[in-house]
């Protein structure tokens, strides 16, 4: 239940060791840290900025840009042809895939995105998957600490699983498209090819190819 390949296309990551078959994808963020740990070819091929700040065991792949201002604590895992912009913040246990954009103001920790992820505005991605293609509008955030502090919780069909994480946020299918200002709850897996609209909340499991619609009121009254 909750194999990884419901979600990811195994063939869009080349770190496939974190993702075990017949248990719940979310058990590869407990090896995200022991996996780095057991790297030692770590090396800055990219074009990194004198004004970045780098510190511990970082891996840049080749082609990558790596902007002013950005800050990667390792140890991180960055692949080829990314973009990290000004004022990204990776604060370790990071591994992306190819051609993905970690922009302004967005933290990332403990996470693993897949080849051609955006992340590109104002993102918190903490304790999370992202897949192949997926995309966060600007400000999405992936709440991952319960307000109680207890375990990480999914819920399906009447049943209540406890993860063993305190920290998970969210595991996000291929080719989502999160819009703009949505807050993801902890323990929330998101199928393959779905739209959350703007200002969407959503918490517990999306099925592949769900559209979430949020339709607000609006009130027009003269101004006095």
């Amino acid at each position: 239940m909750f194999a990884s390949e419901a979600f990811l296309d195994l063939e869009e990551t080349v770190h496939t060791e974190l993702f075990a078959a017949e248990e719940p994808v979310w058990n590869a963020l407990n090896r995200i840290a022991p996996y780095l740990a057991a790297k030692s070819n770590f090396h800055i091929l990219g074009d990194v900025s004198a004004h970045a700040h780098i510190a511990g065991d970082v891996h840049i792949g080749e082609g990558t840009v790596v902007e002013p201002g950005a800050v990667i604590h390792g140890p991180a895992w960055i692949g080829k042809n990314c973009t990290i912009r000004t004022g990204a913040y990776l604060r370790g246990n990071v591994i992306t895939g190819d051609n993905c954009t970690l922009g302004n103001s967005c933290e990332f920790k403990n996470c693993v995105l897949f080849n051609d992820c955006e992340v590109p505005h104002f993102n918190y991605v903490g304790d999370a998957i992202l897949g192949h293609k997926a995309h966060l509008g600007a400000g999405v955030i992936l709440s991952n600490v319960r307000l109680d502090r207890a375990n990480v919780r999914v819920r399906h069909d009447g049943e209540t699983i406890d993860t063993g994480l305190r920290k998970f946020s969210a595991i996000v299918g291929d080719r989502t498209e999160i819009g703009c200002n949505t807050v993801i709850s902890p323990g929330s897996l998101l199928g393959r090819a779905c739209i959350l609209y703007p200002n969407s909340h959503w918490s517990g499991i999306l099925a592949d190819r769900t559209i979430v619609k949020v339709k607000q009121t609006h009130q027009l009254v003269e101004r006095s």
